[in-house]
């Protein structure tokens, strides 16, 4: 029987993933490493959980291994299974089981849309035993110091049947995101869309009367990831009342009345 796992070189992050900080939460997460601790990331969709996970695994020089839950993933799916290649068996480590042996950072992305009995899995590594019971291989994994369990989830979309379970969510500190404040959220878009200050903060703007229909026929407003999307479509020569509609207001729902209000606010601004 062969296996394969990954190598501590791969999945390394060699050049620092642009975040700008809206608080002190990469002191709290260096805080969190050094001592062993799981973190929890809660906020809105496209807020910056994933940019800041990818900084702080550069800036701790560790691998990171980023699993995007839904309701098929299996415990098998993270911890690993036997396959057959070329007449022989194969151990294969899931993202869970090669981030443990190799030290790294795995980061579980919307924690809440996996099953609960797959979520269960990382309770040993989570709390003070740090190990992952390998039961089809008779094993039990140590952590080694190096390794970081990270999940996030959206608690606006929670509900009964997808929330974090408490059993769960004691196990690691939280740290609260939402949009950074107007200054620092036109800051971002200028540097990811690479637009001058003047459409920057149109676009600020613009995204902040979004939000405040949420709950009135939107989910949830334009988020930052949106506004950088539109703000590169401007970038790239599209009048920015298209370049709006096709990603933002197109992207926040389909429900032409509310996609006529989205697109009138952004004719208001532009």
């Amino acid at each position: 029987m062969q296996a394969k796992t990954l190598k501590p070189s791969e999945n390394i992050i060699t050049e620092e993933p642009y975040y700008e900080p809206v608080a002190n939460e990469i002191e709290i997460f260096e805080a969190a490493y050094r001592n062993k601790l799981g973190v929890s990331l809660k906020g809105p969709t496209g807020c910056g959980k994933t940019r800041f996970m990818e900084h702080m695994a550069w800036r701790l020089k560790r691998p990171l291994i980023t699993v995007s839950c839904h309701d098929d993933l299996t415990a098998s799916d993270l911890i690993g299974r036997y396959l057959i290649t070329d007449n022989q068996t194969v151990w294969v480590d899931g993202p869970l089981a090669a981030a443990v042996r190799a030290g790294a950072i795995c980061y579980l992305d919307e924690i809440v849309e996996a099953r609960s009995d797959t979520t269960v899995v990382i309770h040993p590594l989570a709390d003070d035993r740090r190990v992952l019971p390998m039961e089809k291989l008779g094993e039990l994994i140590e952590a080694p110091d190096e390794f970081c369990m990270a999940i996030s989830y959206n608690p606006g979309y929670q509900s009964v049947l997808k929330d974090l379970k408490q059993s769960t969510r004691q196990r690691f500190i939280s740290l609260e995101f939402d949009y950074p404040d107007a200054e620092i959220e036109q800051k971002i878009v200028e540097t990811e869309a690479g637009l001058d200050s003047d459409v920057a903060r149109q676009l600020v703007k613009f995204a902040r009367l979004t939000r405040n229909l949420k709950g009135s026929g939107l989910d949830e407003g334009a988020s930052t990831r949106l506004l950088v999307h539109a703000g590169k479509l401007i970038n790239s020569g599209v009048d920015p009342v298209s370049a709006c509609a096709s990603g933002i207001a197109q992207a926040l729902t389909d429900d032409s009345e509310m996609l006529a209000a989205v697109n009138e606010l952004s004719a208001s601004v532009f």
